[in-house]
């Protein structure tokens, strides 16, 4: 048998048992309910470091339509730009979900981008060094017309970093089979550069400064429990 075919029966295996599990123990426990509550206004420090939040330039607000269905998907999104004392902005947006199941799981830039009309022409895998570790992140490279958007971004399913397709859903079958819905954030950060390798090192510098100036709780939330 092959590792790919091994692999494939294994998943498959592991939906089976966790659709199994479901129906008798219909997670209704929310992880959201049981710890801190979520406040993505206060949790992110408006300046840091160098950076501090540029009021020069208006947030863009989603069409009605858009907005709608962001409002079904998430309890709290959060969109600020940042600019240091070189002039150099990053865009933040985070995106908070108290309930990481169905309809309701947190969309990846790899679609909601293309469904701006962005292409996706670089999806890599890269790490973060952070206080307590290393924090594994995902670049892309957007592009629209002649606007070219480096990002880098993570999602945090309960306690653990998910960036890949296969252990994202491998850790809601683990919740799953519990009885919980654990909750799940987005956090993205991008920059409009030509230079993706300078972009990618500012957006590291950024997240990495924004982090440590975060409180421990709000560390723990956003970046996950574990000892990267």
């Amino acid at each position: 048998m092959s590792p790919l075919l091994r692999s494939g029966l294994l998943v498959a295996a592991l939906m089976f048992a966790a659709s199994a599990a479901a129906v008798a123990l219909r997670p209704t426990h929310k992880l959201a309910d049981a710890g801190p509550k979520v406040d993505l206004e206060a949790m992110i420090p408006k300046q840091f470091g160098d950076w501090r939040i540029d009021t020069s330039i208006a947030p863009v607000l989603p069409a009605p339509d858009v907005q709608a269905k962001l409002d079904k998907i998430y309890n709290q999104t959060l969109a600020r730009t940042y600019v240091n004392s070189r002039g150099q902005r990053v865009m933040l947006s985070i995106a908070y979900s108290g309930d990481q199941k169905g309809t309701t799981q947190v969309h990846l830039p790899e679609v909601c981008y293309p469904a701006q009309g962005f292409q996706i022409n670089k999806a890599i895998l890269g790490q973060i060094a952070i206080e307590n570790g290393v924090l594994p992140v995902k670049h892309l490279i957007a592009t629209l017309n002649n606007r070219i958007e480096p990002i880098t971004y993570w999602i945090t399913v309960g306690d653990e970093i998910v960036n890949v397709g296969l252990k994202r859903k491998l850790t809601q079958i683990k919740y799953g089979i519990t009885g919980k819905v654990p909750d799940g954030i987005l956090v993205r950060a991008s920059s409009i550069d030509r230079d993706d390798k300078n972009a990618f090192a500012l957006q590291e510098s950024f997240l990495r400064e924004m982090i440590a100036s975060m409180k421990s709780t709000d560390r723990v939330k956003l970046a996950g429990q574990r000892e990267y």
